[in-house]
């Protein structure tokens, strides 16, 4: 016998299975093919990543670790070179803000780095930039008595949060390059 359980689930199921069926064209992996043919990795690797402005000399070492992140990503660390059509353009940025402040000695105890970047893709030849955007990364870290203990948590912080900027200006552009648009 049928209940009106078991009876319920049968239409329930054919109309997520026939959601499925005319949903599954509507979607294109990241890294796939994008609508004009060409591979999205062939599209990257064809981006050349200017010098980043670090915009002052307090972010030079994250403007550098930033530059060597997106090259790295672009061309997916192969040594074949590809004819360059875009020009990828970054402006970096950083803050330190202290979040823990010892009462008793009045230092601070960790920190949080945020950076901020300020990106454009424009074609080599020159012209209205193709696409424009910003990407904001953040990183905790202890401060410590210890000087160069706390001279190398910053950096790291820097490296967390460059390569944080890197994936996200990277997945940003290959989402471009997908939609086509």
């Amino acid at each position: 016998m049928w209940s009106s359980d078991k009876f319920g689930l049968l239409p329930r199921l054919a109309v997520v299975v026939l959601a499925a069926s005319l949903l599954g064209g509507c979607f294109r992996p990241l890294y796939g093919v994008s609508a004009s043919g060409v591979s999205i990795q062939d599209q990257l690797a064809a981006i050349e990543v200017a010098t980043i402005n670090p915009g002052s000399r307090d972010n030079a070492r994250l403007a550098y670790y930033t530059q060597t992140e997106l090259t790295y990503r672009m061309n997916g660390g192969s040594p074949e070179e590809v004819d360059k059509q875009f020009r990828l353009e970054v402006t970096v940025t950083e803050s330190v803000a202290s979040t823990i402040i010892n009462t008793s000695t009045g230092n601070a105890e960790a920190a949080l780095l945020t950076g901020k970047a300020g990106f454009k893709l424009v074609p080599i030849g020159g012209g209205k930039a193709i696409y424009e955007s910003q990407a904001i990364a953040s990183s905790a870290y202890d401060r410590t008595p210890q000087r160069f203990a706390a001279l190398r948590a910053a950096r790291d912080a820097q490296i967390r949060v460059s390569k944080a900027l890197a994936d996200q200006i990277h997945t940003r552009i290959a989402a471009k390059f997908a939609s086509g648009r």
